[in-house]
């Protein structure tokens, strides 16, 4: 089923031609000419009732006698085909929050996630006939893609290789938007954006998957402190020899390193020592 324009003529001459018609036939009428007075009056009252008023943003799906005949889209008044069937189909933008879904990521963790689905519909014809309430369809297609999504990729991503649903939430939502419109694309629906609303570990997992995030966490910033620690302390040994400041052997340039490794990376302030002797 692909969606195709119906046949219309304006509304307002419509309604004057019903008009002349009903005028003429009761004037028939009196003039005691019934069979010609009642033929205008029927052909006035068929013609009227496929007079249609479209609302902007509306559409009206049309069949005549099972047959699908077309599409109304331009909003206004219109005759169409009279004693024809017409059923509406909105064509605004809309959107969908889905449930908080519990889904188990691509490493087996249960974790909570849910997203909101823009949608609009852009073949009538499929919306109406190809699928049964589409509206329903849609919510239960984003579900369905929102799960298959999920356990394709980590919650979390410690390894730093790879996508993870909390890293790159672009990605993820890039890749929901694909999955979901080759799926809703028998509706006649067009998928827009789809975006992570909600996405935390279930909390059954949550308090030790916090610990593992603080240890990463920590683990990180104290790589951070000794990369900067050890060039902190190369650039001091170098500019003292360079400058010939104090010459010291291997042992004594070793103790230096060893305490100034110690003062900096060490989570408290460093108690200092004043050596009032002689250097060795």
């Amino acid at each position: 089923m692909k969606e195709k324009k119906a046949w219309v003529l304006n509304g307002y001459l419509a309604m004057v031609i019903v008009l002349a018609l009903l005028i003429g036939g009761t004037a028939l009428l009196i003039q005691t000419r019934f069979i010609l007075g009642i033929v205008l009056i029927c052909i006035g009252l068929v013609l009227s009732s496929g007079i249609v008023v479209i609302q902007p943003n509306k559409s009206y799906v049309i069949t005549f006698f099972g047959s699908y005949i077309g599409t109304i889209r331009e909003p206004g008044l219109w005759l169409t085909i009279p004693f024809s069937m017409r059923k509406s189909a909105s064509l605004r933008v809309r959107n969908f929050n889905s449930k908080t879904l519990k889904v188990n990521d691509v490493e087996g963790n249960p974790i909570e996630i849910a997203a909101v689905i823009v949608f609009r519909v852009i073949d009538t014809a499929k919306a109406i006939f190809d699928v049964d309430k589409y509206e329903q369809f849609v919510e239960i297609q984003s579900e369905t893609a929102l799960r298959h999504v999920t356990s394709r990729y980590p919650y979390d991503n410690f390894q730093k290789e790879g996508y993870s649903l909390r890293g790159h939430s672009e990605e993820v939502a890039g890749e929901l938007s694909l999955e979901l419109q080759e799926r809703l694309k028998v509706a006649g629906v067009e998928v827009m954006e789809a975006r992570l609303t909600h996405l935390a570990y279930a909390t059954e997992i949550a308090g030790a998957m916090l610990q593992r995030q603080q240890a990463n966490a920590i683990l990180d910033a104290r790589q951070i402190i000794v990369e900067g620690a050890m060039g902190m302390v190369r650039m001091a040994v170098e500019r003292l020899e360079k400058e010939n400041v104090v010459q010291l052997d291997e042992e004594r340039k070793a103790a230096m390193i060893n305490n100034l490794l110690v003062t900096i990376v060490s989570d408290r302030s460093a108690q200092p020592v004043i050596n009032t002797g002689t250097l060795y």
